[in-house]
């Protein structure tokens, strides 16, 4: 498969290929996890309709779909984690081939990923996607369906049709190297067991699948293909009908006839395992008489023109004993002379060399005895060498060529090349290189090695004097805005500790950007360690996030109004009060509890002011809902935003209320930094407003009372001694009733 993939492939198709069913699945995944407008959902949508715009060139463009890979003209795209997951999602919907066609337009995107994620009963039940694309989709895309209601409906009938779409679905898998199959797949390998026609078929249809662009076949790929194929059916006839196992073979032999003699002969050359039961190509040799060894032998003569060694083999591995050979040439000759090759005379000149060769074929007199001898010996010689003289060191040499350490060599070179390039332009073309690189590790899990390229990004940026500093900063933004950290972000909540610590420094090298995809999660499901996570890794950036997170105002579900007044009370920065002030506004209790205490944390005149315009503008109880969410916490830290509140109304006009709530939230939490404010607040007085002196000076006595400091009993004192004659008689009787002891 790997020859195979290597020929018919160019690098160049196979990365947009991968690339492509990079951005598919990642978009997929956006597009049913989020609403659209959601960044996530944004940039992978546009991630994908680059990657086919990159993929197609605007031509057409055909994918071919297995259950775990995907083909481009019958030929398999290199293996990767992204190639067998979009498989998966594409076969998972039922869909057996994906064709493109000139210009996508966004609008047949969005459709196809609406097909993509859709449930997948109702899929079925409504015909399925080439059903529902045909009436809703764009002629720009075609998608053909593996149509498992008729295969269902048909499954009865006796024989089955054999070009249906199990029949392409098999084809398809067999090509793909597949080894596994669903039952309804196994039903048909089991019949086209029983029939030799059937099973040629299958070989050539899998044959067909294994030729170059321009249609010449790959001999070599075809036969261990074709050879698959015969496996899956003797293996798959041992288990389920074992009864009919040497008729299967027998099936199988009979096929093998009248397929490429070239093929046949590939092989027959392979070297089966010895432990397996089903020993196919020993059964095929076993199985061909006299007349079939003599049609193959005819054959590939009339196409050679001429006895190679590897014929000679085959053959004396099919006809060993001598008199069979005779007997097979005979025939052999026989088939020939009714051909235009055997009428030739080169035929007649060379058939006696043919015959000597085929029937004295052996390679004694190529190798001396010598030679054969030191040929014996030389898996004896090199299992004692691997004992003796092999040096300590080679366990660790050959784990040095691993996955990992090809990587982690991969990234170190990659961060010289950036040190050491003096060109502008090139060093801008190795920054875009290297967030690719992030991208794939970060894709592929490797934290570790993404923060060394980013931190490499991060340090180039920083430095005026590096050649690429501008590209690097534009590299930084394009990784944090790139489908991968989305990817990440995405499976935050399912990090271990140790990952998701390098991550998190992943994000802090890439900057405030970064804010921009971390901000999904505070949509998430309250309290999910997704949202816990995210929440902290936005919080250590401090004001430089703030801004970042604005288009969160605008989101009406509550939740997430609440996620982001949290969030921006950790961060407690002064820029956070024109975000939160919106929050206030809100009918929601929930929310506007949330905004006053994240507006209690920030230590700033326009928090406080804030919370007084509040305080002035609601009444009841959506003015008790303020005051309960500044002292729910009983956290001091809120006194001096209380007091800026005293110091900055006008008690005994038109705040006079605020002040009194203001008073009896200071009752709750308090400190002796209140004692001076309050002292003032009480003595305040106004002629004609015997009420509301009485009540203020008597809510102040109470919250010195409260207090009970010394400087509280102290300020408590002097009003008894020097107020006016009303808070004189009030503060004596707060002494004198003994509440400010018990409190």
């Amino acid at each position: 498969m790997s020859f195979q993939t290597q020929v018919g492939l160019s690098p160049e198709l196979s990365q947009g290929v991968t690339q492509l069913a990079r951005a598919l699945v990642a978009a997929a995944r956006n597009w049913a996890l989020y609403p659209r407008e959601h960044p996530a959902v944004r940039a992978s949508f546009e991630a994908l309709s680059q990657a086919i715009h990159a993929a197609t060139n605007e031509a057409v463009f055909s994918v071919g779909i297995t259950p775990d890979a995907l083909l481009i003209e019958g030929r398999a795209v290199p293996p990767s984690p992204q190639v067998t997951e979009a498989a998966r999602l594409l076969h998972d919907r039922d869909l057996l081939q994906l064709t493109f066609s000139g210009a996508v337009p966004a609008e047949a995107v969005a459709r196809f990923l609406g097909i993509l994620t859709m449930d997948g009963r109702l899929l079925r039940e409504e015909g399925g996607p080439e059903t529902i694309w045909r009436k809703t989709g764009h002629p720009s895309i075609t998608l053909e369906q593996v149509d498992y209601v008729q295969v269902l409906e048909d499954k009865d009938e006796a024989p089955a049709r054999q070009h249906d779409d199990i029949w392409q679905s098999i084809v398809h898998s067999i090509a793909s190297g597949q080894k596994s199959f669903d039952e309804l797949s196994q039903q048909r390998l089991l019949a086209i067991a029983g029939d030799a026609t059937q099973i040629g078929e299958l070989a050539e249809a899998v044959m067909a699948t294994k030729c170059t662009a321009d249609g010449c076949p790959m001999i070599t790929t075809q036969a261990a293909t074709v050879l698959a194929a015969f496996r899956h059916l003797a293996r798959i006839v041992a288990v389920k009908a074992s009864d009919q196992s040497v008729d299967a073979l027998q099936n199988i032999a009979t096929a093998a006839a009248s397929l490429d003699p070239r093929v046949v002969i590939q092989m027959m050359q392979d070297e089966e395992d010895p432990d397996d039961a089903e020993q196919v190509v020993r059964a095929i040799g076993d199985a061909f008489d006299d007349t079939k060894v003599a049609q193959l032998l005819a054959t590939a003569l009339a196409a050679d023109g001429q006895v190679t060694d590897r014929l000679a083999d085959v053959f004396d591995t099919i006809a060993p004993d001598t008199d069979r050979k005779r007997r097979v040439l005979t025939m052999t000759r026989t088939l020939l002379s009714e051909s235009s090759f055997g009428q030739t005379r080169q035929f007649k000149a060379i058939w006696s060399s043919m015959e000597e060769l085929l029937i004295s074929y052996d390679d004694k007199p190529f190798t001396s005895a010598t030679y054969r001898a030191q040929l014996d010996g030389a898996a004896t010689r090199g299992a004692a060498a691997a004992g003796r003289d092999l040096p300590e060191e080679l366990p660790e040499w050959v784990e040095t060529l691993g996955q990992e350490n090809v990587r982690k060599l991969s990234v170190v070179l990659i961060i010289d090349l950036l040190k050491l390039e003096t060109e502008a332009a090139r060093a801008a073309e190795i920054a875009h290189d290297m967030t690719a690189l992030a991208e794939d590790l970060l894709m592929s899990g490797d934290y570790d090695e993404a923060r060394a390229v980013a931190a490499a990004l991060s340090e180039a940026a920083g430095n005026p004097k590096c050649v690429a500093h501008a590209a690097c900063r534009e590299a930084l933004d394009k990784l944090a805005h790139s489908a991968a950290l989305h990817e990440t972000v995405a499976i935050l909540g399912e990090l271990d500790a140790g990952p998701l610590s390098v991550f998190a420094d992943v994000c802090g090298l890439l900057g405030p950007a970064s804010v921009d995809t971390l901000i999904m999660t505070l949509k998430m499901a309250d309290r999910s360690p997704a949202l816990e996570r995210g929440s902290r890794i936005i919080i250590g950036f401090g004001a430089s996030a703030v801004q970042r997170l604005a288009p969160l105002v605008d989101d009406e579900r509550p939740a997430v109004q609440c996620n982001l007044a949290r969030v921006l009370g950790k961060i407690a920065a002064p820029e956070a009060v024109p975000l939160l002030q919106p929050l206030l506004r809100r009918n929601d209790p929930t929310v506007t509890r949330r905004a006053i205490a994240a507006l209690a944390n920030i230590n700033d005149p326009a928090a406080a002011r804030a919370i007084h315009t509040v305080l002035r503008s609601t009444t009841g109880e959506q003015r008790r809902v303020v005051i309960d969410a500044l002292v729910s916490e009983r956290d001091a830290r809120v006194v001096p935003m209380l007091v800026r509140i005293l110091d900055e109304s006008e008690p005994l006009g038109k705040d006079h209320t605020v002040v009194l709530d203001t008073l009896g939230a200071l009752k709750v939490v308090h400190t002796d930094t209140a004692v001076r404010p309050i002292d003032a607040v009480m003595r305040r007085k106004r002629w004609f407003a015997l009420r509301k002196n009485k009540a203020l000076k008597q809510t102040s006595v109470d919250a010195l009372a409260s207090i009970g400091t010394d400087a509280s009993k102290r300020a408590l004192a002097q009003a008894a001694t020097d107020g006016d004659r009303t808070l004189r008689k009030l503060a004596r009787t707060k002494l004198a009733g003994g509440d400010l002891e018990k409190s």
